[in-house]
């Protein structure tokens, strides 16, 4: 009876937390959406704080996209996801197949290196990245953006790929091998379509760092009319002034995206985290 008393309150303090810091989460989507619906002057004003406006202005939805060219950005920002996403997630799957399941000399050498530069920050590396495309004349296109994606996909997704990878009963690859099958089969016929959720998470953090990437693109792109979403957003600020209400309407729109695919792939995303390290 006393372990029940307390498991009510316990329960009522945890929720309590938990709403309280979504809450906290919320509210700068909220005053995102709330000020993209309002005039300039009324989102500075503070007394009395406008919580919503009486008036709802769409036509800054209107004015943001049009100044914006916000099509144009959006087929630019989709050539780099869909280029990241295809190298990344076929490269990253055959080294993380490399490391898990395959017997080589060095394996772990390798993998160990290839953890190691995940500790390495990424500022270090951008004047020299930077100087080696410019070199061979890769500087405003696309290529930066898209080719590195081609060599591993990221160290943090072969990681997590190849702990996934590990989880996969080695039974299916002898009895794959015993009727006469190659790593090639057995990756393509047998590891790949198991490890769905691990493959759903990397398509999602792609997704999620390629469309939101500011830093790469304003580093490789000069012409105005390579620029992606992210630096579309830039171009409302001013050198005098800035029109927040548009730049409040176009950040709205270009978070739309992230959140409904977010939505519908929390599942696929939180069941692969969880079973991601756990072996057979």
């Amino acid at each position: 009876m006393i372990g029940r008393k307390w498991f009510i309150p316990k329960r009522v303090i945890l929720y309590t937390i938990l709403v309280i810091l979504s809450v906290a989460c919320v509210i700068p989507l909220y005053w995102l959406v709330r000020s993209s619906f309002m005039r300039s002057t009324d989102i500075y004003r503070v007394d009395p704080i406008i919580f919503w406006p009486k008036e709802m202005i769409w036509d800054n939805y209107t004015q943001a996209i049009r100044f914006m060219v916000f099509i144009r950005k959006t087929i630019n920002t989709l050539v780099i996801l869909i280029g990241n996403m295809v190298g990344a997630v076929v490269t990253s799957c055959m080294a993380a197949y490399a490391f898990s399941r395959v017997q080589w000399k060095g394996r772990q050498i390798c993998f160990f290196i290839l953890l190691t530069s995940m500790m390495l920050p990424g500022t270090v590396t951008i004047i020299p990245q930077y100087l080696i495309w410019a070199k061979l004349g890769f500087v405003d296109t696309y290529v930066p953006l898209i080719l590195p994606a081609f060599f591993g996909g990221g160290a943090f997704n072969i990681f997590l790929l190849r702990q996934f990878f590990l989880g996969i009963p080695r039974d299916l690859d002898e009895a794959a091998k015993i009727d006469g099958a190659g790593n090639l089969w057995i990756f393509s016929r047998i590891i790949v379509p198991l490890a769905k959720p691990a493959v759903m998470v990397i398509c999602l953090f792609i997704f999620l760092g390629c469309w939101n990437d500011f830093f790469g693109p304003l580093i490789y792109l000069n012409s105005a009319d390579k620029y992606t979403l992210a630096l579309g957003l830039l171009q409302f600020r001013g050198n005098y002034s800035t029109r927040w209400n548009w730049l409040m309407a176009a950040s709205t729109i270009v978070v739309i995206p992230c959140i409904v695919m977010y939505v519908f792939t929390q599942r696929r995303l939180i069941e692969g985290i969880a079973l991601t390290g756990l072996k057979s």
